[in-house]
């Protein structure tokens, strides 16, 4: 039995939601360097159980890639809380993908959710200042 989960548009958003840990694979079967993540992939689902690793094939559901920017595969995803903490093209030797699922278990999620509110409240107030100027 596969660890992985395979992810499509009717089922990604609840497994964003019901789950803290989302680790995202971004393959397609025609892309050699995915084929080859794969295993090692797999390996890190059996390690980690307590992680939900899933698997986005690409061809079969394009709005998922196109709704997350991906624009080349193999691309890893990690989302935390619902928040993307990591995303990176290629395919990632054993050791780098341990090391990131490490990285991404020690972040304080409060710390992250209050730098991108930060952020937000940034760039509104730049859009709020862009709109003065024009007036």
């Amino acid at each position: 039995m596969s660890s992985t989960v395979e992810l499509t548009k009717e089922n990604f958003d609840q497994t964003v939601t019901d789950n803290e840990f989302v680790l995202i694979d971004f393959w397609a079967e025609w892309c050699g360097p995915c084929r080859q993540f794969a295993p090692v992939y797999e390996k890190a689902a059996e390690q980690n159980p307590d992680l939900v690793f899933g698997k986005v094939d690409t061809e079969a559901q394009p709005e998922l890639a196109a709704a997350f920017g991906i624009q080349s595969i193999p691309t890893l995803m990690i989302v935390r809380d619902q928040v993307a903490v990591f995303a990176q093209p290629g395919a990632l030797p054993e050791a780098a993908l341990t090391d990131v699922i490490g990285q991404a278990r020690k972040l304080d999620m409060d710390e992250v959710r209050k730098q991108i509110a930060a952020q937000q409240a940034q760039q509104g107030q730049q859009a709020q200042q862009g709109g003065a100027a024009e007036a």
